[in-house]
């Protein structure tokens, strides 16, 4: 049973890279024009792969389940470092294979083989089949995807780090994809450096588990041997840890990398905001979950940055009118609900959101690339609408991505987010509060957004024509994540194994689960239901009446509220903060270094240099007569005469 799930392991790694480097290989070779099947065929095997994982898995009796997921699945011994507390020594390559991993990669890989399946219809259209560039593009998802993977299979924080650090590379090279064009070069440099900065953290987290424990695996350092040698520790080290997770799922104050992502191609922001880079940091505290619960301060402070951010984002949303724009704050809104769920003790309810949120959130990334793809890449709400008409199928499924975004009741939004906000009521009335004002936002901004694409009289922004439906290649990626984000809730309220709350619980339950998420049965739930589907309808009605109905309040607000809407609009400047305190200061002492460095110097060395100059040009005449033997006879003698020095002086 072991090896057979290790080796599952191991073709799910493979098959995505072994797709990422034939792509390089053989791109440039005449399979140029058909390099996306390379892809497709990896990503596919390993999502085979996946659910057979899965099937092995569920297989085990339910008695023996909380000891086989804590079990380490040893491939080989990579290399050896003696420990300082004298831990086993040996780094070996190593997964750890338990629920949570099965369910993280069969949202990973579903999700990303119909976001690289939906690219060939993109991409063709954006950047053309054949030109140079189209092998790069789906060479580099492949490698994001089993960048992903690793990270998720890994059963040591070492291997942990190389795929988080794999997955940052890949998410530099794919936001930047565009190079020429100077705006993507700097998102993509921005989305690195602002990295940086969390995965410093991250990286001190881990070597001071290593000072502490003598050894990096899953299965130690979260045993109560692991957990007794960082007694006293467990908050610096929670908090470092988590520095690595604001960082990589954006959330306050690192989270201005990711509006700015949008440069990159359209599903390239679908694929990280879905399902890959910012779930990594989901993922890591939810894994971690034995030294944060360790720590109350850490689960507070976990559970404060994410109530925070989600409203933050909620409130810019407001205001953006750049479709991806608003989807990408919606997005940090949306992992802030899963930080609360995580920091109020309810991992299995933030990982039951992220998997919902990463169908609908790809749905709608995707139809706002369909959007783009009919409009000549015009995606600023102001310059169309109306586009219902001509884009049916876009425009159905991004109804559904909406509802199920907004958490309107039934739909798979509505499931997932309604437990994180009972849980938070619960553990933190405060911050269930701001919840569910999140909660009526979301719906406002998202339903603010499709009123004004999707309906009203018809406007096409100059030189489009008519408004046109995307390819097949397109549309049917659609469809199938409208499945997801309608039926993806059910997962909550299936019986057995298939419930979400009883297949996590053997890893994420011994770690704090909330008992009462796993069932929206009493009355208690059943009104919080009641409410939290009801601001999703008044949140919605309130967005077409405005919109729709009444568009002068719409245009007479800002002017009466100029303050506040254009704090709103400047994402709270916090931008031009960060350059004010942190990027100008820098720039200046790097200009003043420069010129120390030429000016004074340089200008020391060169009066240093003055006098053996002076001397070498007198002799220059006399002693340069271009014979090389003799220069060589000099250079001997020279080394002869500092050895014979050196050793008389001993």
């Amino acid at each position: 049973m072991t090896g057979d799930v290790t080796q599952l392991a191991v073709w799910i790694l493979l098959a995505p890279l072994m797709g990422s480097i034939l792509i390089g290989m053989i791109g440039l070779r005449g399979l140029r024009d058909r390099a996306h099947w390379l892809a497709i065929l990896g990503v596919a095997a390993a999502l085979v792969a996946a659910v057979m994982l899965f099937n092995d898995l569920r297989a085990i009796p339910n008695a023996e389940r909380a000891a086989a997921f804590e079990k380490s699945h040893v491939v080989y011994d990579w290399f050896r470092a003696d420990a300082p507390t004298g831990g086993r020594g040996w780094f070996p390559v190593e997964f750890r294979i338990d629920s949570l991993t099965s369910v993280m990669l069969l949202t990973v890989l579903s999700v990303s083989l119909l976001v690289i399946v939906y690219s060939v219809g993109y991409m063709r259209d954006h950047h053309g089949q054949g030109e140079r560039g189209y092998e790069r593009f789906f060479a580099f998802l492949a490698l994001f995807v089993f960048s992903m993977c690793a990270l998720v299979l890994a059963g040591n924080f070492l291997l942990l780090y190389l795929g988080w650090e794999l997955v940052g590379l890949c998410s530099y090279l794919l936001i930047g994809f565009y190079y020429q064009k100077p705006s993507a070069a700097a998102a993509a440099k921005k989305a690195f450096l602002v990295n940086r900065v969390g995965d410093f953290g991250f990286g001190l987290g881990i070597l001071l588990i290593y000072w502490r424990c003598g050894d990096l695996s899953y299965t130690y350092v979260f045993s109560d041997a692991g957990r007794a040698a960082l007694d006293g520790y467990e908050t610096i080290v929670a908090l470092l840890l988590f520095c690595g997770a604001v960082g990589k799922s954006a959330q306050l104050p690192l989270h201005v990398w990711l509006p700015d992502a949008m440069e990159g191609p359209t599903p390239v922001s679908a694929l990280i905001h879905a399902a890959t880079m910012v779930t990594a940091g989901v993922y890591m505290v939810a894994r971690c979950g034995a030294i944060f619960t360790a720590s109350p301060t850490a689960m507070a402070v976990v559970a404060i940055i994410g109530g925070a951010t989600a409203l933050f984002a909620a409130t810019i949303a407001l205001t953006q009118f750049d479709m991806k724009r608003i989807l990408a704050y919606s997005t940090i809104s949306q992992l802030g609900y899963m930080f609360l769920g995580l920091g109020v003790h309810a991992p299995a309810s933030a990982i039951f959101h992220l998997f919902t949120h990463a169908y609908f959130k790809a749905l709608l990334f995707l139809g706002a690339g369909s959007v783009m793809h009919a409009m000549a890449g015009e995606i600023d709400i102001r310059r169309f609408g109306g586009l219902a008409r001509g884009l049916k199928i876009t425009a159905a499924t991004f109804w559904i991505g909406g509802l199920a975004l907004a958490g309107f009741p039934l739909f798979s939004g509505f499931w997932s987010k309604d437990e994180i906000i009972h849980a938070a009521l619960n553990h933190a009335p405060i911050l269930g509060g701001l919840a569910l004002l999140t909660a009526l936002l979301t719906a406002f901004y998202t339903f603010r957004m499709i009123f004004l694409a999707f309906h009203g009289p018809q406007r096409l922004p100059p030189g489009v024509e008519h408004a046109h439906e995307s390819v097949a290649w397109m549309t049917v990626p659609l469809l199938l994540l409208s499945i997801g984000a309608i039926g993806a809730g059910g997962v909550a309220m299936a019986s057995g194994d298939f419930n979400i709350h009883a297949w996590l619980g053997p890893v994420v339950a011994p770690h704090g689960e909330w008992s009462g998420a796993e069932s929206h049965a009493g009355g208690e739930d059943l009104t919080l239901m009641i409410v939290s589907g009801a601001l999703s309808i008044v949140g919605t009605i309130a967005a077409w009446y405005v919109y729709r109905r009444r568009p002068a309040i719409a245009t007479v607000v800002p002017i009466l509220l100029p303050g506040p809407h254009q704090l709103l609009y400047q994402k709270y400047y916090v931008d031009e903060l960060y350059d004010a305190l942190i990027v100008s200061p820098l720039r200046r002492l790097g200009r003043f270094c420069f010129g120390m460095d030429r000016y004074v110097i340089n200008t020391l060395l060169w009066l240093i240099t003055a006098v053996p100059r002076s001397i070498g040009f007198m002799l220059k005449e006399t002693m340069q007569v271009g014979a090389i033997q003799g220069y060589a006879m000099g250079m001997a003698v020279g080394v002869l005469l500092i050895v014979w020095v050196v050793l008389a002086g001993s």
